[in-house]
């Protein structure tokens, strides 16, 4: 194929990659070991390695040959060569800075400038014009994709288009960089790219000058003249920022633009560096402006305007006279008109003027004056203003001072500075006007903009040798600008992922642009630069030094921050910022920032002649004015100026919000961005200086976000989408109905067979890594292409038929007639043919077309006749399809039925027993309402009795939590007013601070400041009195808080110490211990991998040999049977040509033989004899060529079937070989991760072993605290036994509750169930089941209610047991005391004080404990902190060894996955070789019937030979029969005139023959086709029909065993009706049986009542006891402060038997009640107390299980402090083992190594072997498939002239015959089908009354069951009554 000629324009965006793909340059590579090493000059150099010493590496350097010794840490690798000049970054195997840096360089000096860096552009100034910007290239790049062509701004700005307008989600294209890396010149061509491609007037040919995108385009040269000039690095430097907003509707058509500037730098205007120009509007009016407008606008030479400093400036390769008109151009088109052009030229030329104004002073005064005031002339003539009252507005203005307005003279300094004022803000008001009338302009047109695109073009990073107010502003925003970057970039972009849930390892980007963005934009704690530079602009005579004193003060110790070594002057400072350290120096910045004017001027100017200069300055009113300069000092400086705060706002705020703006506008959009770099500062092209370079790729953040691109995944779609636009490749994969997105885009994914490694789901969108999305854009594009390509075939091959048939049938009529006129002419006038034309109506033969139209017409009738009984069959099957869905519906209607009885019996059942527990549970209620009821009584008394003394200890109990809470509030009090000294104390401090910092400032205003010594006397008298004041305050405050703060800083780093050195051992310990159990399975995982892939490999190589043999023999089998077929088709050709030769000999002979039929009997003989031999060749000559015809189509399948199985060997060789490269690179990521796990292992060893040390040191020191703590957790431990018994016995009490009530819930539920499933044919059944569950449920919450009561009574019993019994000990003792007390009062007033002073020693000592306690408590808390988190650690250990089994799980399937395929390939072996085998047979087969076709063949040849002699013996017996000679020739003439008669007849004849032979032929395949129609539909009928036989018996059977079901039922239910009626008879008796038990009850209630009645007795004794000895108690509590104590412990049980008496008179009141409403229900309490003692018994049960496992889990803990022995131990284990694995790894590595080279030698010989055989075989299969196609021809044409007509018109007449016959067996069949059908509506008559009968039956069923019902209602009501009784009276509250 010849190679593509490349272009001129291509030369600059295609690379050649010949020379990179070479194999010399590979080798080259491969052999040197070349890297890159650094270099000064060039940044890296390439080398090679020839030594490795340890750390440092011998280098021989390429280019020089010499040779360094080099660290290995600063070698990086190199990119083979087929890498070179790549137009993507990301897609370098070899990611480093010189790797990036040699591609860029590569590229550059081959002329490609735009080069891919992941996700974004790079862009390398070429400081040249380059051919690819034509309109040629931008057709080129509209509507492609990224990767289809090359790198440039075109595609960036092409994508970002496409997005815009798909995805309707606003671009931006962000061209940042430094100062002339070509920023502009970028936007200049997107802007000219999108003119092009998104015009509205593409078909158009509008020429108007008005158009949009002409205006768009042009609105550029406009700013370009009026905001860019020639600066250092520059020479169309942006002196200002714009941001271009183009707007677009819904079709992408542009509908307008709008451009935003920021930051005009209009000092320019005044002064400017060496070599530097101001902007560029200036130069193009003087140069440009002819005579007419010259004068006009008073223009004179460059050399004459003192604000142009370095005169005419020239730019290279550009004239300033051809600029001017360009732009003049430009505003026509921008549609500026004549005075407008006029207008602006004149302001241009005023600001020039305005420099030209001098100012001198008086000799005795300060006083300004201008002696020459023609400059002044010239200003005031062009900005149409009066000359006097200008320089009396400029030399005397007036100032209002208070309420007075006085003229005030100015001095030189303030006269020049305010005319250098005017100029800046003349030529601003000049910039802003024309920016409105371009808008103005761009955004005429009405259609609504739907989606933007915005390009920003903003001055790039500056370092100049003087850095004013406007480089800190640009180096602001570049800031921001790079801050939104590594925003978009790398933050937001691994914030999605986390948010989605992807794996992401988060990459630092390691460049943090906040801090230097808040020490410029913070506003305050502490104020940034501009913040302090506004405050200083409110201060009254601040100055520049006293601004930037401020922020050294206020920013010394901040990192972005510093202050110049080599100070020049006081007003500078420095920022490092991100691309490097910028000096600043800040003179005249409060005049720039607030941006003063002569207020006197401006009011002159707003009211000028002019119209254009009085719209320059309508707005006056707001200018910064002399009346704020007024108020400065007389020594300040005009900069100093002061300002009310609200009077005017400064330039830095007004930037700082316009940026805001920018960047929220920014972070709306999708960013684009280009990066553009600078080569050289020299401005040459095709100089690269690598550092540089290096240095703004460092600060772009190139590589990182290469990274983050390459193992990010930065194309994502919403799931939606995904589904939507790639569904096209998986059809099949998603099935239909609704299916979740996520779900549908998984199944996607499965089908399409994506490597996981590609792509991610996330929770909303699906994620894939760079080129994955291309591809699958391309196999759409492909598929769609396929589809629409098979589309139009099919239509163009529809029109192709049709159009050749039209031919066909054309060419066959044209034949007809000609041959029929040619007839015509030769027998036209032949008697013989006249004789014919009469003879031929007479015959017979000519009505035979007449009787085949008749047939034809039968044919018709029975076709008709046919699809009517098609038709009545489709509506008999329709009918009987109809009976069958009526009789399921029946079917089902029975079993429902049937199991809705079978339901209605088991809700009899549960009703019976539910109805039984509820008898149950009355007897019990309402034996307890008797107990209660005399319970009630007793306690009613004891009531009284113990509120009394209730009240009493209430009293006592108050005055105590008085005195506590008095207390408490001292010690509240004592807090806070701790807390206020401590707060003073800080805003001491910080007041300190500021007037430390004050002071110094006042200070140095007083030495700078020494005229106004007055003033600030004054002032420092007074701040010396307050220094004073404050720093004896803040000296005693220091000296408190030192004091202090050394207290609490030293208890807090002990505390500190000891436990973040525990803790972090304690970590360490476990992380080492995961990560050595997780590198133990790692290398045992490894080491079997390894041994599986050896033996994969050698198993593999075996196959692979197998298989190559495999195919050579197969080759050579094929190469041995296209021999053969070669052979036999000479052969075949021989035989043709030979019976070719006799039939043109036998046709010779015929004529002869026809010409002497008269001569002789005996040559009649002779034909016939011939003829017979002739018909006998032909039959042998159709056997052959059948024969043959079967042979050659088992030798073309056999052919296909070997190709295709060599086709799937090669398939399964090339998915093993993709297999192995997988598991090749797994194992070298598992290599490389292992070697760095390894590293960071054995550092962390080293780290360990020292710290274990001091571990083993403080771990004895914590076992000692560790044994105390335990045996205080022993105590407590038992508490927590206790404690946790009781909740567990509680919470099993719920449980048991709990599942009851899921119990009944479900029954309920299924009951709910049965009576929706009965809702149809029993309404009011339903009614009644409802009523009765809900019924069911109110019973099932009083039964629980019930229950609770009856637990919390007995609770409530056994407490008051408790207080009795314990109240009854403390009487006794109480008494005996008393007796002690009344004979011992004397001793008792002695013991008194001595036990007063025991109390207070006592409560000393119990502080002490106390504190003690709480000390033993914070031990004890962090010990269980440490325990803890040696819990967690074990779990973690835990978990990691389940995940290392759980990948060992992984690694066993993956070992029988490739098993399983190793067997599937030794399968696949041994089918290969047994279809070796039987091809081999096949073969030889073949070759035998070869040899019998060959023997054929010379039998033909002496079958011909024979002829032959027997041809000449004719030729002599005729001339033997001859007499005469003359007699001979005579004959022979006639003869030979005869003949040549006979031969046009024949070729007429033969021609007629063909014909008819054709015709014949169409009529035997249509037949053929017919007949085989006719007999599949016959045979499809019959099976039909038996089937449908089948089918109608069968469901006849099964009606039949549905009837006998159905009786069987109806019998079923019968019987159940009985058992209903005897269940009814059970449950009667049963409630007989309940109320004698209820009788039993109640007696054994009073019984218990009596009982009562004796405990009440024995209480009241007791209770008489206790008040006498309370009355003693109450005289002998001022003796007796010792039994405090115990009185608070029978306050508390006071207060518990309280409670009890509350919850017992509440029962009792209950209890009455239930008593006098159910006097018939007290049986059951027996009962239930019986099963609450039961309870009991298994609660305590419970309790010594629970104590149990309390010890159990005190048996844990100790095991677990062993275990950490343990672990210990097996650290030092492991270190061995670690030390072992590393010389393993060693190993390993070297294995893999080797494996890898061999692997590759493996790869590259197959590649090379499968490629050969490949072509060799296709070649083959061409070959093969071109004779098979010779073969069919040949075929065809011997099959024409075998057939005959006579046979076709027999078979039509059978077969006409046969179908009459079919018809009439069809309609047998469809009336013995319709007597079928009426038999089958007879039976479902009768199963329809049958099924009447049964509803009948049903119904009676129901009936029964409806009173059934009713008794169970009766039944619930009698219990709702009794529940309302008990229910009579409410609970009382508790």
């Amino acid at each position: 194929m010849a190679k593509k000629t490349i272009s001129e324009d291509e030369k600059f965006l295609f690379t050649d990659k010949d020379f990179f793909n070479s194999p010399v340059a590979q080798a080259d590579w491969a052999a040197k070991k070349l890297v890159w090493v650094p270099s000064e000059k060039h940044g890296f150099e390439a080398a090679s390695i020839k030594e490795e010493k340890g750390d440092e590496v011998l280098v021989e350097l390429v280019d020089n040959g010499k040779k360094t010794t080099v660290n290995k840490d600063d070698i990086q690798k190199m990119n083979p060569p087929k890498f070179s000049k790549v137009e993507d970054m990301a897609e370098l195997t070899c990611l480093n800075e010189a790797s990036v840096l040699h591609n860029l360089r590569e590229r550059y000096f081959s002329g490609l400038i735009y080069t891919y860096s992941g996700l974004f552009c790079v862009v390398v100034n070429p400081y040249k014009m380059l051919p690819i910007y034509s309109e040629k290239i931008i057709d080129m790049y509209k509507g492609k994709k990224r990767h289809e062509v090359p790198p440039h701004i075109y595609s960036i700005t092409d994508n970002a288009y496409r997005s815009m307008m798909q995805d309707r989600e606003d671009q931006s294209i962000l061209c940042t960089g430094e100062s002339g890396a070509g920023k502009t010149e970028n936007t200049k061509k997107v802007i000219q790219y999108l003119a092009v491609v998104a015009s509205s007037h593409k078909g158009k040919k509008d020429t108007s000058a008005g158009e949009l995108e002409k205006q768009l385009l042009q609105a550029n040269p406009i700013l370009e003249a009026f905001g860019n000039a020639k600066t250092i690095k520059n020479d169309n430097s942006s002196r200002f920022g714009k941001f271009i907003r183009i707007n677009f509707d819904v079709t992408g058509y542009i509908v307008g633009a709008n451009i935003e500037t920021y930051l005009l730098e209009k000092s320019r205007c005044i002064r400017q560096a060496k070599t530097e120009r101001t902007f560029h509007i200036f130069y193009y009016m003087v140069a440009g402006a002819k005579d007419k407008l010259r004068e006009e606008l008073l223009l004179e030479s460059f050399s004459n305007y003192r604000f142009l400093v370095n005169g005419h400036v020239q730019i290279p390769s550009q004239q300033d006279d051809e600029m001017y008109e360009e732009t003049m151009e430009a505003m026509n088109i921008m549609s500026f008109s004549d005075e407008e052009r006029i207008g602006i030229l004149k302001v241009v030329s005023t600001v020039l003027q305005l420099g030209n104004i001098e100012f001198k002073k008086e000799r005795n005064q300060e006083q300004a004056t201008m002696p020459d005031n023609t400059a002044a002339q010239k200003v005031c003539h062009l900005s149409g203003i009066n000359v006097t009252d200008f320089t009396r507005a400029i030399l005397t203005p007036r100032i209002k001072v208070g309420r007075e307005v006085v003229q005030k003279a100015q001095t030189k300094e303030q006269a020049d500075f305010a005319v250098e004022a005017l100029a800046k803000a003349t030529y601003e008001r000049l910039f802003r006007w024309i920016l409105g009338r371009v808008n103005k302009a761009l955004d005429k047109t009405k259609r609504q903009g739907a989606s933007f695109l915005g390009i920003l073009d903003i001055a790039g990073f500056e370092i100049f040798e003087d850095n004013s107010f406007e480089q800190l502003c640009i180096n602001y925003t570049n800031e921001k600008l790079q801050q939104l970057f590594n925003h978009t970039m790398f933050i937001l972009e691994q914030e999605e992922y986390q948010r989605e849930g992807i794996e992401w390892n988060f990459i630092d980007f390691g460049l943090d642009l906040q801090p230097c963005i808040e020490l410029i934009e913070r506003p305050n704690n502490p104020p940034g630069i501009l913040a302090l530079l506004d405050e200083e602009c409110w201060f009254p005579k601040a100055t520049d030094i006293s601004f930037v004193e401020k922020l050294t003060n206020t920013h010394v110790n901040h990192i972005k921050f510093a202050k110049p070594k080599q100070l020049k002057d006081k007003t500078e400072f420095s920022v490092l910022h991100y691309a490097g350290r910028v000096d600043y120096n800040a003179v005249a910045w409060l005049t720039k920032n607030m941006d003063p004017l002569n207020d006197n001027v401006t009011a002159l100017l707003n009211n000028s002649s002019s119209l254009f200069v009085q719209d320059l300055w309508k707005d006056a009113d707001r200018v910064v004015g002399l009346e704020t300069i007024a108020k400065m000092s007389d020594s300040s400086m005009p900069s100093s100026s002061k300002t009310k705060k609200g009077m005017f706002r400064t330039v830095g705020q007004l930037y700082k919000e316009s940026l805001a703006k920018l960047m929220t506008t920014l972070h709306n959009t999708q960013p684009n961005f280009v990066r553009c770099i600078i080569p050289n500062h020299e401005k040459r092209a095709g100089k690269l200086d690598a550092n540089l370079v290096l240095e703004q790729l460092r600060c772009n953040g190139v590589l990182e976000g290469i990274r983050i691109c390459r193992q990010g995944f930065p194309n994502r779609i919403v799931f939606q989408e995904f589904r939507q636009r790639y569904e096209i490749l998986a059809a099949n994969a998603i099935p239909k109905g609704f299916m979740d997105g996520k779900q549908a885009c998984i199944l996607m994914i499965k089908h399409l067979d994506l490597d996981p490694n590609l792509f991610r789901i996330g929770q909303s969108k699906i994620f894939f890594r760079t080129g994955v999305l291309a591809q699958l854009e391309e196999e759409r594009d492909l598929k769609i292409t396929v589809i629409i390509i098979a589309f139009q075939a099919q239509a163009r091959g529809f029109l192709a038929r049709k159009a050749f048939a039209k031919r066909q049938q054309q060419l066959t009529a044209m034949r007809v007639i000609q041959r029929n006129c040619a007839a015509y002419l030769k027998l036209r006038n032949w008697q013989w043919w006249r004789l014919f034309t009469k003879v031929k109506p007479l015959l017979q033969v000519t009505r035979q077309e007449e009787e085949l139209s008749l047939k034809e017409d039968e044919l018709l009738k029975a076709k008709e006749s046919s699809q009517k009984f098609e038709t009545e069959l489709k509506d008999i099957t329709l009918k009987h399809t109809q009976l069958l869905e009526e009789r399921n519906a029946l079917q089902e209607q029975l079993q429902a039925e049937t199991e809705l009885y079978a339901e209605a019996e088991e809700m009899r059942v549960r009703l019976a027993a539910k109805k039984q527990e509820l008898e149950e549970i009355l007897h019990e209620m309402e034996a307890r309402l008797e107990e209660e009821e005399d319970r009630s009584a007793a306690l009613q008394v004891e009531k009284k009795k113990m509120q009394h003394q209730i009240q009493e200890l209430e009293e006592h109990l108050e005055e105590e939590e008085d005195a506590r809470q008095k207390l408490q509030l001292e010690k509240v009090t004592c807090e806070g007013k701790i807390k206020k000294l401590e707060d003073d104390i800080l805003v001491m401090e910080d007041q300190n601070n500021k007037l430390l910092k004050e002071r110094k400032l006042l200070e140095e205003r007083v030495a700078d400041f020494s005229a106004n010594l007055a003033e600030e006397e004054e002032k420092s008298k007074n701040l010396t009195k307050l220094k004073n004041k404050h720093e004896s305050m803040i000296s005693e405050l220091e000296v408190r808080l030192k004091k202090e703060e050394k207290t609490r800083q030293e208890l807090d780093k002990a505390k500190r110490k000891l436990e973040a050195e525990s803790n972090d051992l304690q970590e360490q310990i476990a992380d080492l211990q995961a990560q050595i159990a997780e590198l133990k399975a790692q290398l045992a995982k490894k080491e079997e991998e390894l041994q599986a892939a050896l033996a994969r490999l050698e198993d593999e190589m075996a196959q692979k040999n197998n298989a190559l043999k495999k195919i050579r023999e197969l080759e050579g089998i094929i190469s041995d049977l296209q021999e053969d077929l070669e052979s036999e088709r000479v052969a075949r050709n021989k035989a043709e040509k030979t019976k070719r030769d006799l039939g043109e000999e036998l046709e010779a002979l015929k004529s002869e033989l026809e010409d002497t039929l008269d001569t002789t009997a005996t040559q009649q003989e002779l034909r016939a004899k011939r003829e017979q031999e002739v018909t006998l060749l032909k039959k042998a000559m159709e056997e052959e060529s059948r024969s043959h015809e079967s042979q050659v189509q088992e030798m073309r399948q056999k052919h296909t079937q070997a190709v295709e199985e060599l086709t799937e060997q090669l398939e399964q060789a090339k998915r093993v070989k993709s297999n192995l490269e997988k598991a090749k690179q797994a194992l070298e990521k598992e290599t490389s991760e292992l070697t760095v796990e390894i590293r960071s292992l054995t550092q962390a060893k080293q780290d360990v072993e020292h710290k274990r040390k001091k571990v083993e040191g403080q771990l004895t020191d914590l076992q000692a605290r560790f044994n105390d703590s335990e045996k205080q957790k022993a105590e407590l431990g038992d508490r927590v036994s206790k404690i946790t018994v009781e909740l567990e016995s509680v919470t099993n009490l719920l449980n048991e509750a709990e599942g009851k009530n899921i119990k009944l819930n479900k029954d309920v539920a299924s009951l709910t169930s049965q009576v929706q499933d009965t809702q149809e044919l029993l309404a009011e059944e339903t009614r009644q089941k409802l009523q009765f569950s809900t019924k069911l449920r109110q019973m099932e919450d009083e039964r629980n209610s019930l229950q609770e009561q009856l637990e919390e009574e007995t609770e409530a019993k056994r407490n008051v047991e408790r207080h009795v019994s314990t109240l009854n000990i403390q009487l006794s003792d109480f008494k005996k005391k008393l007796e002690e007390m009344a004979g011992n009062v004397e001793l008792l007033e002695e013991g008194k004080k001595r036990l007063q002073r025991d109390l207070e020693a006592s409560n000393t000592q119990f502080e002490e404990k106390a504190a003690a306690y709480d000390k033993l408590e914070k031990t004890k808390n962090r010990l269980q902190q440490e325990l803890e988190d040696i819990l967690m650690d074990l779990d973690n250990q835990r978990q990691l060894v389940s995940n290392l089994e759980k990948k060992q799980k992984k690694f066993d399937q993956m070992l029988a996955e490739e098993k399983s395929i190793s067997s599937k390939y030794a399968e696949e072996r041994d089918r290969a070789e047994a279809e070796a085998r039987e091809k081999e047979t096949k073969a030889l087969s073949l070759a035998r019937a070869l040899e019998e076709a060959q023997d054929a063949r010379e039998e033909l040849e002496r079958a011909n030979k024979a002829l032959r002699v027997e041809m000449e013996d004719l030729v002599s017996s005729k001339d033997d029969v001859g007499k005469n000679v003359h007699e001979l020739e005579k004959s022979k003439r006639s003869l030979e005139a005869q003949v040549e008669e006979m031969k046009t007849q024949l070729e007429e004849l033969e021609d007629e023959l063909q014909a008819a032979e054709d015709a014949k032929l169409r009529l035997e395949v249509n037949m053929q086709a017919l007949k085989a129609q006719f007999e599949r539909d016959l045979q499809g009928r019959d099976e039909q029909g038996e089937e449908k036989r089948k089918q109608l018996f069968k469901q006849v059977r099964e009606l039949e065993t549905e009837l006998e079901d159905e009786r069987k039922q109806r019998a079923a239910m019968a019987a159940s009706k009985k058992k209903m009626e005897g269940d009814m008879k059970d449950l009667e008796s049963q409630i007989d049986t309940s109320n004698k038990g209820r009788d039993e009850a109640i007696k054994q209630l009073r019984k218990l009542q009596a009982q009562m009645k004796d405990f009440q007795r024995e209480l009241e004794e007791a209770r008489a006891a206790r008040e006498e000895v309370l009355s003693s108690a109450k005289e002998n509590e001022r003796k007796a402060k010792n039994l405090e104590a115990e009185l608070m412990q029978l306050q508390e049980d006071l207060a518990a038997a309280e409670r009890a008496k509350k919850q017992a008179e509440a029962e009792r009141d209950e209890l009455a009640d239930e008593l006098a409403s159910n006097a018939s229900g007290k049986s059951a309490l027996s009962d239930e107390k019986r099963r609450l003692e039961a309870k009991i018994a298994q609660l305590e049960e419970e309790l010594e299980e629970e104590q149990g496992n309390m010890e159990m889990l005190n048996d844990r803990l100790r095991k677990s402090a062993q275990q950490v022995d343990q672990l210990t131990n097996e650290l030092q284990t492991e270190r061995s083992t670690s030390q072992k694995n590393e010389s393993a790894r060693q190993q390993m590595e070297r294995q893999n190594k080797e494996l890898k080279t061999k692997l590759q030698e493996m790869e590259n010989q197959v590649k090379s072997k499968f490629k050969s055989s490949i072509s060799a075989l296709e070649a083959k299969v061409a070959q093969l498939e071109e004779q098979l196609e010779q073969e069919n021809r040949d075929k065809q044409a011997s099959a024409k002239t075998m057939r005959q007509k006579e046979k076709k018109l027999k078979d039509l007449m059978i077969q006409v015959e046969d179908e009459r016959k079919q018809a009439e067996q069809y309609k047998d069949q469809a009336d013995k089908a319709n007597t079928r059908v009426k038999q089958l509506k007879r039976q479902l008559e009768e199963s329809e009354e049958e099924s009447q009968r049964i509803t009948a039956a049903r119904r009676k069923l129901q009936r029964e069951l409806d009173e059934a019902m009713e008794t169970n209602d009766t039944m619930s009501r009698e219990v709702t009554s009794l529940k309302s009784k008990l229910r009579g009276n409410p609970e009382p509250a508790q």
